[in-house]
């Protein structure tokens, strides 16, 4: 992924938080990457030769992060930045032992 810009409107990042308090969303706590995911994410950012599984695993990321490509978004790019930047902060939060390799 690559860096996002930092400013997108507030109705695009209140749906992405909004997301994460939705009926059936993940529990205070639970990870929302796998480890697998973090490792994939870990060898994009390093710019390691992509693999169609690691565009697969980012993909999930995304999808997690309330975005769904399949789907008409009359507001990307906005909504995948939002959902990059939330990526950004799980991978930042649930994956320091790939940030080191």
């Amino acid at each position: 992924m690559k860096n996002s810009p930092r400013v997108w409107p507030i109705i695009s990042a209140l749906t992405i938080l909004l997301a994460g308090i939705a009926p059936g969303a993940m529990a205070q706590g639970a990870t929302h990457l796998s480890a697998k995911q973090c490792r994939d994410l870990a060898a994009i950012k390093n710019h390691a030769p992509v693999t169609k599984e690691q565009n697969q695993s980012e993909l999930a990321a995304l999808r997690k992060a309330g975005y769904d490509p399949r789907r008409f978004d009359p507001h990307y790019p906005q909504n995948l930045h939002a959902a990059q930047h939330q990526v950004d902060r799980w991978y930042q939060a649930e994956c320091p032992q790939a940030q080191r390799n």
